[in-house]
């Protein structure tokens, strides 16, 4: 699993599955986390062909410590088959969802713009 730290984006790449093990990796990164209020929060599941409840579990613990440290958490790159289980379980309408990275970015950008005006 790679994090990357860009202003004020902080960015978690887990691989392969988000089972029980991959789950409490991305939880354990995520509560090593020194949060700083508005950081945007970006889970990239470009490289995630499964999760199972475990992993859904480690997405809301995450989601609800983010929002406590007065961050955001969204994710990008949703595959398929995660995109199912979030889409059954409903927890599409729960979290923000961007197809790329890049989108998540060009939100950043114009939402610095929108505060320096």
């Amino acid at each position: 699993m790679t994090l990357t730290q860009e202003l004020q984006v902080l960015l978690f790449k887990p691989q392969g599955s988000i089972d029980v093990e991959g789950g409490m990796a991305l939880s354990e990164q995520m509560a090593e986390i020194s949060p700083q209020p508005h950081q945007i929060w970006v889970i990239d599941l470009a490289e995630v062909d499964f999760m199972d409840s475990s992993g859904l579990v480690s997405l809301v613990k995450g989601l609800t410590f983010a929002r406590q440290s007065n961050c955001r958490l969204v994710l990008c790159n949703v595959q398929t088959p995660v995109r199912l289980i979030l889409e059954l379980t409903q927890l599409d309408s729960v979290f923000e969802i961007f197809d790329t990275y890049e989108d998540v970015l060009t939100l950043v950008n114009d939402q610095n713009l929108a505060l320096a005006s």
